[in-house]
């Protein structure tokens, strides 16, 4: 199983009260299709950074799920004929985790070099005494 992030955005003309609503709506839709929901979060009503279909702000609202992956194709069909929702996106969280550890990795390895090579210091006196021989 893939972790997947979808991230929407539901217009200002919902209520409050109806935007859970609209994301009960979207895991009623992952559940149907297999999926298992891992967390579900109402980030809230924000500016949009641009205008979208004459909308200045709209509700976020954050999912993470499991899925095998066949599934996200049929998911963004039904976001995308769903009224309420002006904007979606689905994001694979494997790749980013595992680059993520690749880059933790490789900057703990540098800092082991550095550290078995010593202070800037000693470094510079390593190579002045190299030369003098």
């Amino acid at each position: 199983m893939r972790n997947y992030e979808l991230l929407f955005i539901i217009s200002p003309q919902v209520a409050d009260h109806e935007v859970d609503g609209v994301i009960e709506q979207v895991k009623n839709h992952l559940t149907d299709l297999g999926t298992t929901i891992t967390k579900v979060e109402n980030l809230g009503r924000r500016k949009l950074a641009y205008e979208i279909n004459h909308f200045q702000e709209g509700t976020y609202a954050l999912i993470q799920f499991q899925s095998q992956g066949a599934e996200i194709s049929e998911l963004e069909r039904r976001l995308r004929v769903m009224d309420h929702v002006l904007r979606y996106l689905t994001v694979r969280l494997d790749r980013d985790l595992r680059r993520m550890a690749r880059m933790k990795r490789k900057r703990e390895r540098r800092r082991g070099e550095h550290a078995q090579a010593g202070s800037p210091k000693e470094q510079r006196e390593r190579k002045s005494g190299e030369r003098k021989n």
